[in-house]
């Protein structure tokens, strides 16, 4: 401990440090180095040997001239080779550089070691030492007197140097502050670099497995494709087998059928030729027969007649003779006489008359023998020209059937080089599958191997990083060592000859440094707080520092040299690290990328493919107006997506609908319009609408169809809104492509004074009418079609208000755009009583049927009937839904190929509103709709807006499921108030409402059946086990 020598002096001296000096000093040196000392605040120089009363003189004297009151210095203190002693204006204190031990009064204490001021070059010339080690006891003292103005001028000196330095003291509280949290970083850093690791050994391990668990299916899968083409190979032979028998048997049934058939024919031909002979013969005979008879019998008749008149007339002349020989007067019974035989005269030529058109029948008769024998003989000639046609016709079927049994060969030829060829090509596909299999599974090992790599290279760097932080913690930490040991006034072996002492720029180095457990509860309690008392204690045991100089030139020319340590942001951080370009770590990220790509991309196409060989012939059938029977629509927008960049909205949700079983998406109007949602169109072949760009129409597009998804175009066929006015303001002609005049609008549209021809339908009166009767119209609306369908990529069409122009217009353009489906909007009012809808809505499901007619039965259109009573039926009116044929009351019923379901689109819904389902029954009007027959269609509000997205995906799987389509048959076991039951097809059941029914209860209904949706009251739905 230092010696007091003064009160009220807080303030440290400058330090002393130098060598022994000679002993041949005098008094009076002594003196005037002590006076100039104490007046400049330099170090004094002591010489060697002098005692312990000259020690105390010198310290006499140093008190006088600072005004304080003399110390007292033990003469039993012994001190070992004491080398300094500091002057304090408070304090003398001696100094032992190698830390002897000082007794004094018979304590023991330790000294300090405390860094000293350096004045100049040399010991000899920089300070003076107090050097007591030649054991003089002479107690001697003097005083130096000192001007009282130059004492005043120290203190000032001495008060400024107090100030500065506490200004030093703070700044090297915050350098040690920063040093702390430039620990605590690089400790965090160390960490982060140890987690990173560990992570990326992790995900190394979890490649490695999920490696090793797609190597092992992608094996299995060849074993399945090699197994699936053997059982291909050897159902393919079992099928030419099955083939050549059929066709053989099919040769022997259409040869013995055609045969039997020629046959029968000639045995016909002779029957009806011998039939119709006999008949002739057998009128000739009876009308011959008849005619002779009558004129045999009339002439019998007219002999008798004339036998009676001869006998009448022989009597008479009898009486007459005996009058006349009576003497009577004869002339009476002569005129009598003549009279008769006048008669019999005129009976006579009546016989001949008749006997000469007797006569005219026989040769009637006659000649129609001779036609009948011509007939006869055309007949025979029949029979023959027959007989010749049958000969002919063997002959013909023989070379017939030899040809067809040579086609049959070259068929069966051609299948078995088909199979041959599609055996080569599946072997082909096969190879090229295990090969793209291969492939990714090299890139999958490649990737591997990079990521083993990028693993190695980032966990060596990271042990880069680790070593490079341990080699700065250890350069802090020897820095620290070396700051340590010059604030204890030890120096390093290696600066023992150096003549510098050093400045450290802050650190709480004890605190750090002593024990390891308290560097990491530093960095685990965060920041430095307040320094408790203990600690202040603590430190204010440590010396002051000097003044730091903030003038460079001073900084040059001073004798103090600081640390140069690093700044914080010059610390190497792996945290901020950036990879560079050309960097191979980089290069390996974008190469896994481009391989993943790949990858994703095969897995893909080999999905659709896989899907395209599992569906069955009946689904890749196409036919007009229904497609393959088996499509779902989704009525992709509302009245109010035109507010947005609909198109590229839409492309996002094109796997989510492919997912839901969805297979057809109705998109909105393309085309430039008046009115922002599309319905009002103007230019047809400007596809910039309010819903998006045509580029961006074209690229939701190909998303539906990379999803497998048909595109359905909502065209406006029935009007046209007008660029430019006529002379006399009406708004009739069209610009763009389509530039048409007014003899492209019906003459008996009210508000545009078309010159065309009467309209074909009912008149939209927001917009011209177009005629479509004209040439020319039918034309531009075809090549649109097909550029539509061709250019821009849409698979088919919805059309709009199809009541304003003739079915047979729609026939035209369906035939000429050849699409895959097609629905027509037919929308009618149905039937209402007092306020009530009608239960018999024939008539207007009979609109709707006729209008499907007039298109040649190719377009389907919506069931607007459907819809209408579901309104009324779900409100415990389910005997509603079934007619008194016990078939569905809607056109569902009547042509269910044709028909179209919904229960809300952009009109009767959304915004408009103008005829909304029951909200509460949408559920149930779903599960009706999505497993009846018929195309249903799934709203974009009700999918996505209404939170049913879950329930319908669930009803498209079971209509799936059951392989329900268009043209399924419904069985109605129940339709009443309290609910309806129906099979439809052979494997689904619907129960809708109240009703307490089951399969089980149902005696009609045969095989085993699982329930697969339970509803409750809402519905309930049971498949075929």
């Amino acid at each position: 401990m230092p010696f007091p020598l003064g009160q009220g002096e807080a303030s440290p001296a400058s330090l002393v440090a130098t060598a022994p000096l000679s002993h041949s000093y005098k008094w009076s040196s002594i003196h005037a180095s002590l006076h100039s000392a104490t007046i400049s605040k330099a170090p004094v120089i002591i010489p060697d040997g002098m005692g312990a009363a000259s020690l105390s003189e010198t310290v006499n004297l140093r008190a006088s001239l600072l005004n304080q009151p003399t110390p007292v210095v033990s003469s039993g203190v012994h001190c070992a080779r004491i080398s300094y002693l500091v002057l304090n204006k408070r304090n003398i204190y001696p100094v032992n550089r190698n830390r002897k031990t000082c007794y004094s009064d018979g304590l023991q204490r330790k000294l300090r070691t405390t860094p000293l001021s350096r004045t100049g070059a040399s010991r000899g010339t920089s300070a003076d030492v107090l050097d007591d080690s030649d054991g003089d006891a002479s107690g001697r003292s003097e005083v130096i007197g000192a001007d009282e103005d130059e004492i005043l001028a120290t203190r000032n000196a001495l008060a400024e140097a107090r100030a500065r330095q506490d200004a030093i003291e703070k700044e090297r509280d915050l350098l040690l502050e920063e040093l702390a949290r430039s620990e605590a970083k690089q400790q965090e850093y160390v960490a982060t670099i140890m987690r990173d690791k560990e992570v990326a050994i992790a995900e190394l391990e979890a490649a490695k497995a999920l490696f090793n668990q797609k190597l092992e299916q992608s094996v299995e899968e060849k074993f399945n494709l090699e197994s699936k083409l053997v059982l291909a190979k050897q159902d393919a032979l079992e099928l030419a087998v099955q083939v050549e028998k059929l066709a053989e048997i099919a040769f022997q049934q259409a040869t013995s059928h055609i045969l039997e058939d020629a046959k029968l024919k000639v045995s016909a031909a002779e029957t009806a030729a011998a039939e119709a002979a006999y008949q002739i013969e057998e009128q000739i005979l009876h009308a011959t027969e008849g005619t002779i008879f009558s004129i045999v019998q009339q002439s019998k008749i007219a002999i008798e007649k004339a036998l009676a008149v001869a006998e009448s007339a022989g009597d008479q002349s009898t009486k007459a003779m005996a009058l006349f020989t009576d003497d009577m007067n004869p002339l009476d019974d002569i005129l009598s006489v003549q009279s008769q035989n006048i008669k019999l005269q005129n009976d006579i030529n009546n016989l001949e008359s008749r006997l000469i058109v007797s006569s005219n029948e026989i040769n009637r008769l006659q000649l129609e023998l001779e036609q009948a024998h011509q007939r006869c003989s055309a007949f025979e000639h029949q029979v023959s020209e027959a007989e010749k046609a049958f000969f002919e016709l063997q002959e013909s079927s023989k070379k017939a059937a030899l040809q067809q049994e040579e086609e049959v060969k070259s068929f069966l030829e051609k299948i078995k080089k088909d199979e041959v060829q599609k055996e080569r090509a599946a072997s082909k596909a096969l190879k090229v599958e295990l090969d793209a299999i291969k492939a990714a599974i090299e890139a999958a090992k490649e990737t591997a191997r990079f990521q083993d790599d990028a693993y190695m290279k980032r966990c060596e760097a990271l042990e880069r990083s680790l070593r490079a932080s341990e080699a700065a913690s250890k350069t802090w930490r020897q820095r620290a060592e070396i700051a340590e040991a010059l604030l204890m006034n030890q120096r390093s072996p290696c600066e023992e000859n150096e003549s510098a002492f050093y400045v450290v720029n802050g650190g709480r180095l004890d605190f750090l440094m002593d024990e390891d457990s308290q560097k990491w509860k530093l960095l685990t309690d965060g920041p430095r707080r307040d320094i408790p008392d203990w600690m202040a204690r603590s430190l204010s045991k440590f010396p002051k520092f000097p003044p730091r100089k903030t003038d460079v030139s001073e900084a040059e020319i001073s004798k103090f040299m600081s640390l140069d340590l690093p700044k914080l942001d010059e610390v190497w951080s792996i945290a901020k690290e950036k990879p560079k370009e050309g960097d191979i770590l980089v290069e390996h990220v974008l190469e896994k990328e481009v391989i993943e790509k790949k990858r994703k991309a095969l897995e893909r196409a080999l999905q659709r493919k896989t899907i395209k060989w599992q569906r069955t012939p009946e689904e890749i059938k196409l036919e007009p107006g229904t497609g393959t029977g088996r499509e779902i629509v989704f009525q992709g927008f509302n009245w109010e997506s035109w507010r947005k960049r609909w198109y590229l909205e839409l492309a996002a949700k094109a796997a989510d609908l492919s997912r839901s079983g969805i297979t057809a998406v109705w998109l909105p109007p393309p085309t430039e319009s008046v009115a922002p949602q599309g319905y009002m169109p103007s230019d047809l072949y400007n596809l910039n609408s309010e819903y998006g760009s045509e580029e961006e129409l074209k690229h939701c597009i190909v998303e539906m169809h990379n999803q497998d998804l048909l595109a359905l175009g909502d065209v406006v066929l029935n009007h046209r809104c007008a660029h430019k006015q006529s002379p006399n303001g009406i708004w009739n002609i069209f610009g763009g492509k389509l530039a048409w005049g007014p003899e492209a609008i019906v003459c008996d549209d009210p508000n545009f004074q078309g010159h065309g021809n009467p309209s074909s339908g009912d008149i939209f009166h927001a917009a011209p009418n177009i005629d479509h009767s004209q040439d020319f119209v039918r034309r531009d609306i075809r090549e649109w079609l097909n550029w539509l369908r061709n250019d821009i990529g849409f698979d088919g069409w919805r059309l709009d208000f199809v009541r304003g122009f003739a079915g047979e217009y729609v026939k035209e353009y369906i035939e000429a755009s050849n699409p895959a489906f097609a629905i027509g909007e037919y929308w009618d009012s149905l039937a209402y009583e007092g306020g009530n809808l009608c239960y018999n809505q024939d008539a207007h499901r009979q609109r709707i049927v006729n209008w499907i007619n007039a298109t040649g039965g190719i377009s389907s259109a919506f069931d607007v009937t459907t819809k209408g009573i579901l309104h009324s039926a779900l409100h415990n009116q389910y005997w509603r839904l079934i007619d008194p044929q016990g078939k569905p009351t809607g056109v569902m019923g009547w042509w269910p190929s044709r028909t179209v379901t919904f229960l809300e689109n952009h009109d009767t819904g959304s915004t408009q509103g103008h005829w909304p389902f029951p909200r509460d029954k949408l559920t149930q009007g779903y599960a009706y709709i999505l497993t009846h027959p018929g195309t249903p269609v799934i709203f974009y509000d009700h999918f996505y807006d209404f939170g049913l997205r879950e329930i319908i995906s669930e009803l498209i799987e079971s209509r799936t499921r059951a392989g329900i389509h268009c043209r399924s048959p419904v069985k109605i076991y129940h339709a009443n108030n309290d609910g309806y039951v129906a099979q439809i097809g052979e494997t689904l059941v619907l129960k809708l409402g109240y009703l307490d029914w089951n399969p089980f209860k149902e005696v009609h209904l045969d095989g085993s059946w699982d329930k697969f949706v339970d509803k409750g009251s809402d519905y309930q739905l049971w498949l075929r086990r």
